[in-house]
């Protein structure tokens, strides 16, 4: 099923890509439609890990010049990719590990503990002591412990234990326990290397070793400590779209992964001075907005818009109003550079693992770090009257974000009694069908944001919880998903859940590092109880139905083998292999109790994820879902109510039997 021929639903995007084309501006979307990818390399029939080749494998051709064959070449090129993916992640999990230490030492003064609680739970679970211990003190031995676990060579990494007990005695018959997270992604490539690994089967444990050791390690440590810096989360209101930028105020844009910079640009941005400053050069103040996972670090914690996802990166340059686009890592496309030379526009490279050419550099440094941010902010000012013509889109949607794993078990029990007992309740009951985390990149080899959009409407509509972070996210903060408002095409169990405990059918819960927010829920809703003693046994799916990156395989990774069904969309790039297919699909299903599978169709992707949450209920001897069986209580019923008064019926304050029919 397509997005009806467009080349995204974002009605912001289809103008600003008419611009384009009408303007000769190239962006992402035309190259996808000039350059075809290589259907060798995309199946993952290419093998170039040495120069003997690179090696094709297709038509009669079935091994390399090394011997390798087809399995072990699709195998090979997807651990690679997983290795990255999860180097990726886990190092910006060192950085900011390095940056809590930084900053308990003293050598980071711009950055401070700001949820004591959540840093107080932390040292818990590594084992450091707190009680009657200054709060950097502590701040300093978490950091320490956290980097230790980065080269870690035996044992496991400390956060196993906050899987399931079930879950970990998998992964330690398996032999898939992490032991350090740099040790895991070395051991991957090392296995990679032309002459090591060359069973598929094999190779593709070691690669969910190492996506386990970014999942369970330096992922979801980066979560706990930029909660611990920043704050955790809890729901506020925001924007969403390219409508968010002004044409009367300095807009700057931050884009890329790692908060450490953005939270400091909100202070800069918010200075007494710069905005005065901002004022004596024409501008009625200073915008600060987000591209990619920096937005949904700044949007869930300090109400920062969004102007879109991944493929709209260079479309904000399109709209002529950006006077700064700062960027740190990841997602950053080096188009951007060459048409920020044809704009007013500032485009600065801030980290020091990240140049592109044509870009300005300014290094940021933690130790003085407002310091650089507040010259970036006036760096956007100065050229705020430099601009030429604006042409900004009027779409833009509000939004409502912030939801960490802590504030939902607030939610749904109160201070005292916070818990996931009541969602465990409400799956058991059958009012909620089963959870799905929608989750990941968009792909122009795809229509963009349709695929997201569309699912997450048919699984609400379905009773099914979805949760969601990154780029998914963003698409569905966009089309006004993320609101109680849609309540209105919500499943009738589902709404009267969300009604009662005030949460939105959509949860955004943050940044793709966030992801290991939704292995927290799906751990403590498996070990709550009712729902059987591992995340395997759980009603739930995952799904990235626009992937493009090497960080979503990783990510894909670990959540199977987490034991999650995983459904990724686009296409596949194990394609080659019939073997591999088997290996992940039915191969890890029946070895870690979850599964990754590569569908193209949205609709099919529905009907897999629904048809697997049922099984799982069955599976669990909980009641089939029957979508009759709810729906008239809350405030449905209140609206019934006086839509019969408006029409004149007679109907009791005080009964229910005549809206009910009884």
């Amino acid at each position: 099923m397509s997005g009806n021929g467009y080349k995204s639903i974002d009605p912001a995007v289809q103008e600003m890509l008419r611009i384009a084309e009408e303007e000769g501006y190239e962006t992402v979307f035309s190259r996808a439609e000039e350059i075809k990818p290589c259907p060798i390399g995309r199946d993952g029939a290419c093998c170039k890990h040495c120069f003997m080749g690179p090696c094709r494998l297709v038509g009669k051709t079935t091994r390399g010049v090394c011997g390798a064959t087809l399995d072990t070449v699709v195998a090979r090129n997807l651990a690679r990719a997983i290795a990255a993916g999860a180097a990726s992640h886990s190092d910006h999990g060192r950085d900011m590990a390095l940056t809590l230490l930084a900053a308990a030492e003293g050598e980071a003064p711009d950055y401070q503990v700001k949820d004591l609680q959540k840093l107080l739970e932390v040292a818990d679970i590594l084992g450091v002591p707190y009680r009657d211990r200054d709060e950097k003190e502590i701040a300093r031995d978490v950091a320490l412990k956290i980097l230790a676990e980065f080269g870690q060579q035996k044992g496991e990494l400390t956060y196993l234990k906050r899987a399931p007990l079930r879950r970990q005695e998998i992964w330690r018959k398996l032999g898939i326990a992490p032991r350090g997270i740099d040790r895991e992604v070395v051991d991957l490539l090392h296995r990679t290397h032309i002459g090591n690994d060359q069973d598929a089967e094999h190779l593709l444990l070691g690669a969910m070793r190492c996506a386990l050791a970014d999942g369970w390690g330096g992922s979801m440590f980066s979560t706990d400590i930029t909660d611990i810096l920043f704050g955790s989360p809890a729901p506020l209101k925001t924007r969403a779209n390219l409508g968010a930028l002004k044409e009367d105020e300095v807009n700057i844009i931050v884009h890329g992964h790692e908060p450490l910079f953005s939270e400091m640009m909100v202070l800069a941005v918010n200075d007494p001075e710069l905005i005065e400053y901002a004022r004596s050069k024409g501008a009625k103040g200073i915008n600060l907005a987000g591209i990619c996972c920096t937005a949904n670090e700044t949007l869930m914690r300090q109400g920062i818009p969004t102007v879109g996802n991944f493929l709209s990166q260079e479309l904000a340059l399109l709209t002529g109003a950006i006077d700064l686009m700062a960027v740190d890592v990841q997602c950053i496309m080096q188009a951007l550079a060459p048409l920020a030379e044809q704009f007013h526009t500032k485009f600065v490279t801030t980290s020091p693992k990240v140049r592109i050419k044509g870009a300005i550099h300014v290094e940021f440094d933690e130790s003085r770090a407002l310091e650089i941010a507040k010259e970036l902010v006036k760096m956007a000012i100065d050229n705020f009257p430099n601009r030429g013509k604006v042409r900004i889109p009027k779409h833009v949607s509000e939004v409502v974000a912030g939801f960490s794993h802590e504030y939902i078990t607030y939610a749904l029990g109160g201070y005292y009694r916070a818990s996931f007992r009541p969602l465990n309740d409400a799956v058991i009951q059958g009012r909620i069908r089963g959870v799905a985390g929608v989750v990941g990149c968009n792909n122009p080899r795809s229509t963009h944001d349709y695929a997201h959009e569309y699912i997450v409407r048919e699984l609400i509509k379905n009773d099914v919880l979805v949760v969601q972070t990154g780029c998914g996210a963003i698409a569905s903060a966009k089309y006004g998903m993320l609101l109680p408002e849609m309540m209105e095409e919500v499943g009738p169990g589902l709404r009267e859940i969300c009604e009662a405990t005030g949460l939105p059918p959509v949860l955004h819960m943050g940044s793709c590092v966030d992801n290991t927010r939704i292995l927290t829920v799906a751990s403590q809703m498996a070990t709550e109880g009712g729902l059987g003693e591992d995340i395997a046994d759980l009603p739930a799916v995952g799904i990235a139905p626009e992937w493009m990156s090497e960080k979503a395989l990783a990510i894909g990774t670990y959540f199977a083998a987490s034991g999650v069904y995983v459904l990724f969309g686009v296409g596949s790039p194990i394609k080659a292999s019939e073997e591999v297919q088997r290996i992940m699909s039915e191969g890890w299903e029946r070895t870690v109790g979850g599964k990754l599978e590569f569908v193209e169709d949205p609709e099919e992707i529905v009907r897999r994820a629904l048809e697997h949450i049922d099984k799982k209920r069955a599976a669990l001897g909980l009641e089939e879902y029957n979508p009759a069986k709810f729906g008239k209580s809350g405030d449905r019923l209140m609206l019934q109510f006086l839509k019969a008064l408006e029409e004149g019926k007679e109907v009791s304050l005080y009964s229910a039997k005549s809206l009910l029919g009884a």
